[in-house]
């Protein structure tokens, strides 16, 4: 019976949650939220064994794609936020012809050089891309009204609860294709890409297809981000960002689905509330790269082998 209490009583707890906080606190839920999708797109990827530099610049494509569909062409905010997840997508399977004739390491340096290719364009080219100081004035999510709540989205709250809402629906996709007969693949490409190959699998394309995907739901938050704080520029989507994501993604462990999700939720709140409340904001790096090698060192598998730690000692009582 619990078991199926569950997720109704987290749904309420969402819910409630932003009410108890401050401005600044919504505000940090909205981007917590926003991550937590980059970070769950980002982990499709590694399914298949490769580990890209480019995950948050693809997030940029999607948030300068949706950012000019609304300025240029006037398409209607949600519209263009699924569009700017489908260029997402449409440039990383142009990225994977040349990004594919490579594995592991290789791949890595390569999207990184790749990610800082699409950067400096975004840099050089005033119009479309506004050059270095990017694009500004990015309309909002129009308001609108839901019996006797008004979503006003420029108030966190609101934005909260559709952001929250395009996240769930994203995750529950990433969910299924993960458990899918495609997901499985993924596994295969990674774990037993001889034995895969040897039967039929086309290692390439299912690597083709993971980065798309990944890349498309990256898009979708780049788009979420965008149409929320109203100005996005290169350095948006810059390197360190990217660290982050994979400081996540390690912390929380890959292993399974609520691992990168864990490691979001807890270096966010590391972050937000334990290093700025101390005043050691300045030392961010430095801690992070800290917590990154001791994670690697005494807890390779993540924070979610402490759950699973947890989970099994309770299924043996």
């Amino acid at each position: 019976m619990l078991k199926f209490l569950i997720w109704p009583l987290a749904a309420v707890a969402l819910l409630a949650l932003p009410h108890g906080l401050s401005f600044s606190q919504q505000e940090i839920l909205v981007f917590l939220t926003i991550n937590i999708l980059l970070v769950t797109s980002y982990r499709l990827l590694t399914l298949t064994g490769e580990w890209s530099l480019a995950h948050v610049v693809i997030m940029g494509v999607g948030a300068y794609a949706s950012a000019l569909f609304t300025k240029e062409l006037g398409i209607y905010v949600p519209v263009s936020m699924l569009l700017g997840g489908l260029v997402s997508a449409l440039i990383a399977v142009i990225l994977s012809f040349p990004l594919f004739r490579m594995k592991g390491f290789y791949f890595l340096i390569g999207s990184f050089a790749a990610g800082e290719i699409i950067r400096l364009l975004w840099k050089h080219f005033r119009d479309p891309f506004g050059g270095a100081k990017g694009i500004k004035g990015i309309d909002p999510m129009p308001d609108f009204s839901i019996g006797i709540y008004n979503f006003d989205f420029f108030e966190p709250v609101s934005y909260f609860y559709f952001a929250g809402l395009v996240v769930a629906v994203c995750m529950w996709i990433l969910w299924r294709i993960e458990r899918s007969p495609v997901g499985l693949t993924f596994h295969a490409v990674h774990w037993q890409d001889k034995l895969a190959e040897a039967s039929g699998v086309n290692l390439r394309a299912y690597r083709t297809l993971a980065f798309a995907v990944a890349s498309g739901f990256a898009g979708i938050s780049g788009a979420l981000l965008a149409h929320y704080i109203g100005t996005i520029n290169p350095g948006s989507f810059d390197l360190d960002y990217m660290v982050f994501v994979l400081t996540w993604a390690i912390v929380g462990g890959t292993g399974t689905f609520y691992g990168p999700i864990l490691g979001c939720v807890a270096l966010t709140i590391l972050n937000e509330v334990v290093l700025r409340e101390m005043g050691f904001e300045q030392a961010r790096p430095l801690i992070y790269g800290c917590i990154l090698i001791a994670s690697i060192l005494f807890m390779p598998n993540g924070l979610e082998s402490i759950v699973q730690k947890f989970t099994k000692r309770r299924a043996k009582q």
